[in-house]
């Protein structure tokens, strides 16, 4: 089950937004969207279930950088880049969240997914429409055999989402995150492309 058609992925691998759902547009990481992204990552409302914030604003700069370098250069080259990190938005441009597909360093066709939401985007099916288009850039343009994603145990909107798009349990750490409240445990999840194949 294709998220988007064929020309709809060129328009994305080019950097362009293409529409995503009920006035929703989806588009590559940009310069531009930094600003927004910390600001989400800084709302303990979110953080709570990322094990790397809150943190200093130099930090998300030191890592997203980076990425947003490499998405450039992988526009004007043509491909899509090795991580892919995209930015969704209301039509009018109020930011909605991001949604990642990466590849896992040293081990060819593994990738993962994630995605973040800002509180107001939350429990509206916007990270589930996420994830499966993750899922389906990751086994239909990137060659992925293995698909992976992690989350807190207390984060039941986040393994429910990965649930509905097809990712079945494959393991729990006990007690891996420490909490204000004591310790949750880490929940692997995974989808191979025979199961992707197969639905």
């Amino acid at each position: 089950m294709n998220t988007l058609n064929t020309s709809k992925y060129t328009e994305l691998k080019q950097g362009n937004a293409v529409a995503f759902g009920d006035d929703l547009t989806i588009a590559l990481i940009q310069p531009s969207d930094l600003i927004d992204i910390i600001a989400m990552l800084n709302d303990e409302r979110v953080n709570q279930y990322l094990f790397f914030a809150p943190a200093d604003n130099s930090f998300y700069e030191g890592y997203f950088n980076p990425l947003i370098e490499s998405t450039q250069h992988a526009i004007e080259s043509g491909n899509w880049a090795e991580s892919l990190v995209f930015v969704i938005r209301y039509s009018a441009g109020k930011y909605m969240g991001m949604t990642a597909v990466t590849s896992v360093m040293f081990l060819t066709g593994n990738y993962e997914v994630g995605y973040q939401l800002p509180y107001h985007a939350w429990r509206q099916g916007i990270a589930t429409r996420a994830c499966q288009l993750m899922v389906d850039i990751g086994f239909d343009q990137l060659g992925a055999h293995k698909i992976s994603a992690d989350c807190y145990a207390s984060n039941v909107g986040s393994y429910k989402t990965l649930e509905k798009c097809g990712f079945v349990a494959e393991g729990c750490q006990k007690d891996y995150y420490k909490t204000e409240h004591g310790f949750d445990d880490k929940l692997y999840y995974g989808l191979t492309q025979a199961a992707f194949n197969a639905r």
